[in-house]
């Protein structure tokens, strides 16, 4: 009788533990921060691609493969990522990011921390719905999560904002669903800092999830400071250059931006992944994506140690669009 080729040895079941490990440090390269009581790695992910392909949050999206979905998100565990980004709203016919979630990673890990968003809302035909504003839609948003996700509470919850006005209603109760066990904690997303300062009154700020990157305006640079000074966690999305772009250098490209990555042999995207970590020990980065190979490369933009003169080509980068941009607006 033969032995059977594929069974494992000691030394296949050794190569397998150090190969699993090896992934599991990628994560692990870009340092770690509280979120609240929980210890996340600084670059995580977002789920906003990955129920379609193509343009995210539009009616009549194309579904991703299934298969494809769920491979991308057990494969960012194994890669060490313990913070993913998600959100009901997050879907296309046919798919949706909670429930891909669920399907890939359930039972969830202990050091797996699911952050969601509440406020926005679409409807079952794609189309945005009027905000969430009142106690009563606010608490059924948080349950829809909590059935999309299988969870009897959830991690995380950003109190998604649009406008300057009051936080005060929202935010409080969502305090409200934190005192009752259904929420761990609370984040605000798309702030102005007077917010903030409005939230922080009613209940603890754990993170702030804003759009950031090179060439992000001089509020978002003040905000990115505040929450450094209080040690709130400063999430940014849109880090690698604005809704859509997902990886590779182009024309829009700032010099600097080109310069560094041709010279560290990285892409565009990694550099500013990169460039936003260094921005201070208390920002995160959620970079999201629906294929394994973007996923692995923006990962790995953790382990990229970017130098002081590559920081302040990059700086240059930065006040150069913030200030186009300010002119082009003003």
């Amino acid at each position: 009788m033969t032995s059977d080729s594929t069974a494992a040895t000691p030394a296949t079941t050794a190569a397998a533990a150090a190969a699993a490990a090896a992934a599991a440090a990628a994560a692990a390269a870009a340092g770690t921060w509280k979120l609240g009581d929980r210890t996340v790695h600084r670059i995580g992910f977002g789920t906003m691609r990955l129920p379609q392909t193509g343009p995210a949050l539009v009616p009549h999206a194309v579904p991703r493969d299934r298969e494809q979905a769920l491979r991308v998100l057990r494969r960012a565990v194994e890669l060490g990522v313990n913070h993913i980004d998600t959100a009901a709203f997050y879907f296309s016919p046919l798919r949706s990011a909670n429930e891909l979630i669920n399907r890939a990673l359930a039972p969830y890990a202990d050091d797996l921390v699911i952050a969601t968003k509440v406020g926005p809302g679409r409807g079952i035909d794609g189309e945005w719905v009027e905000h969430a504003r009142t106690p009563a839609r606010l608490r059924a948003q948080v349950e829809q999560n909590l059935r999309q996700l299988g969870r009897d509470h959830l991690d995380l919850v950003n109190l998604r904002i649009l406008g300057t006005d009051s936080v005060a209603e929202r935010f409080g109760a969502l305090a409200e669903l934190r005192e009752a066990g259904l929420i761990r904690q609370l984040g605000l997303s798309n702030v102005h800092p007077h917010q903030l300062a409005e939230a922080q009154a009613i209940a603890p700020v754990v993170c702030v999830q804003n759009p950031y990157g090179i060439g992000a305006t001089p509020e978002q640079d003040e905000l990115l400071r505040i929450c450094g000074e209080q040690g709130i966690a400063f999430v940014p999305f849109y880090a690698i250059a604005g809704a859509g772009r997902q990886d590779g250098a182009g024309e829009a490209e700032p010099a600097q931006v080109r310069a560094v990555a041709e010279a560290r042999g990285a892409s565009t995207a990694q550099v500013r992944l990169a460039w936003t970590l260094h921005r201070g020990p208390h920002v995160l980065a959620i970079p999201g994506t629906g294929d394994v190979a973007h996923l692995e490369e923006n990962i790995a933009a953790g382990a990229l140690r970017l130098s002081a003169e590559e920081l302040a080509l990059l700086d240059e980068a930065h006040a150069g669009r913030a200030h186009a941009d300010a002119a082009s607006t003003g």
